[in-house]
């Protein structure tokens, strides 16, 4: 297609600043229609953002003939059975992370692209920034040696939210909507971008405890895994830690030195050889997720491939849900 004319599904925090605007800065892409349950929310964010419709129900955006392809950003629970209503009418679809909240759903959403052969494509958007492309770089180019470990660590306080009671959480800690508390909202852009560099995770396990009992959800995960070409890595993550312990690391341990790197601060790249300590700062775009967007409307207008399928995000589930004992 020429021109990409988008319908969102959803209109949260996310579409305000991380992704939302890119739509409009890629040539020969344009928001033509927003959708929310919420009629002022909807309303709102049209006016607010120049879009020329709104809607309340998904099904009315999906079936407008000015768009021919829909972002969906809401809750994991709803991912699959928007994405499927959207590519049986024949429109691509870009899905907000994780691809679903579960690996079953992943499953079927898979099955009904390669029926239909209406792409899908998951806001893995950290595959495409230049802070992880130099991360890969490091590693591929070997600076590092021969990579023996690889290691996440993951803590951070409670939110206020956090002490509302099981009848007032927000949606991120109901399982049945996230897939499974903050584990499954944080834990797939680790787990990706790791899939990325490293390929394939093919065995994982988990050990999973509910220590503050905030809320119903897992607030404490430790697992180890195996990539595909042998490496063997570990994570710990800790949702109700103390300030003094908050973390967000990722240590790549090789026979020349180590890398660390952080997913969500963006710290500068620290690479550590016989050679001493270099620190490395890499800036992202103001919106994060303008390159992965840009690389989906490419893939659509025919001029360029976007890696991150539907196919390629859904081994982050199998991972989150091997770690959870759901499968």
């Amino acid at each position: 297609m020429r021109n990409v004319n988008w319908g969102f599904i959803g209109c949260g925090e996310v579409t305000e600043k991380k992704s939302g605007p890119a739509f409009n800065e890629v040539p020969g892409s344009r928001v033509v229609a927003v959708m929310s349950r919420n009629t002022e929310k909807a309303r709102s964010y049209a006016e607010r953002h120049g879009i020329p419709k709104w809607y309340t129900d998904p099904l009315s955006l999906i079936d407008d003939s000015d768009v021919n392809a829909v972002y969906i950003a809401t809750p994991p629970s709803s991912h699959a059975t928007f994405a499927i209503m959207a590519m049986r009418a024949g429109k691509p679809v870009y899905i907000e992370k994780p691809l679903a909240a579960s690996y079953e759903d992943c499953a079927r959403i898979n099955r009904v692209s390669q029926q239909t052969g209406v792409p899908c494509f998951v806001a893995y958007y950290r595959r495409y920034l230049p802070y992880f492309k130099k991360v890969k770089k490091i590693i591929e180019e070997g600076t590092i040696g021969v990579i023996s470990n690889v290691q996440i660590r993951f803590s951070v306080p409670p939110r206020d939210l956090d002490y509302q009671g099981n009848q007032n959480l927000p949606w991120r800690l109901q399982p049945d909507i996230s897939g499974g508390g903050y584990f499954y909202d944080l834990a797939p852009h680790q787990l990706d971008i790791l899939q990325e560099i490293f390929g394939v995770i093919t065995h994982a396990h988990g050990y999973c405890a509910n220590r503050a009992n905030l809320y119903n959800a897992e607030d404490n995960i430790s697992a180890c895994f195996m990539f595909e070409n042998g490496v063997p890595g570990s994570g710990s993550w800790c949702f109700v830690g103390h300030q003094s312990a908050k973390e967000d690391k990722v240590e790549v341990i090789g026979d020349k030195g180590m890398l660390s790197f952080s997913i969500y601060n963006y710290d500068p790249i620290c690479l550590v050889t016989s050679e001493g300590v270099t620190n490395i700062v890499v800036p992202n775009p103001p919106y994060v997720q303008l390159p992965i967007i840009k690389a989906v409307i490419e893939d659509l207008q025919g001029t360029g491939v976007c890696n991150c399928t539907s196919v390629s995000a859904t081994p982050v589930n199998w991972v989150l849900d091997r770690i959870l004992g759901k499968l």
